[in-house]
């Protein structure tokens, strides 16, 4: 499952087994992701809490377009796991396995509208090169209507995406089909 000992579901004990219990009940099971932070539970709590308040938070972006940026972040940086995890959930939102597809491939090729093309372009920018952003690079995202608030959001999700896509890769967290599959993922703001 990883390159590091992880401690499952079955032997959890205090705080772990309550972080452990509260993924499940939110999400519907426990992700690798998450349990390759079991000998950390008070960073796996955080982690969490940091991803539900940008994946599934209620403003702003859609979470149509929180998926789109965590696959093209995801493929990008080369992570199968993230690239999985979050092309099954777009596919939930698009219903359209063959555009998610293409948006793998190539963001140009998934018929994006004028907003998923600015925020597929920025998330690119900043994952290839973050120290040339400049204020010109939020143009394109005010151009198709985000505001400053959708921006910072686009920012954040891009930026944890980057993260979270480090811990998987560099921990060698396993991905699979079945592992992908079968996590609730809410309903859109």
């Amino acid at each position: 499952m990883s390159w590091i000992r992880t401690i499952e579901e079955d032997d959890a004990e205090g705080r772990l087994a309550e972080v452990y219990a509260r993924i499940a009940a939110r999400r519907g099971k426990v992700s690798n992701i998450m349990r390759v932070q079991s000998l950390a539970p008070e960073a796996m709590e955080a982690h969490l809490d940091l991803y539900l308040t940008l994946l599934f938070g209620s403003r702003g972006l859609s979470r149509a377009e929180r998926e789109l940026i965590a696959v093209v972040v995801s493929v990008e940086n080369g992570c199968d796991y993230c690239t999985l995890h979050h092309a099954v959930a777009l596919e939930a939102w698009w219903k359209d396995a063959e555009r998610v597809a293409r948006l793998r491939k190539d963001p140009a090729e998934a018929e994006l509208s004028q907003r998923e093309a600015a925020l597929a372009d920025y998330a690119l920018a900043l994952t290839r090169t973050p120290s040339r952003m400049n204020e010109a690079d939020l143009g394109p995202l005010r151009d198709s209507g985000l505001t400053d608030e959708e921006i910072l959001e686009a920012n954040l999700i891009a930026s944890y995406f980057n993260f979270v896509n480090r811990i998987a890769e560099g921990l060698g967290v396993e991905v699979s089909p079945e592992e992908a599959r079968g996590y609730e993922y809410g309903s859109d703001p």
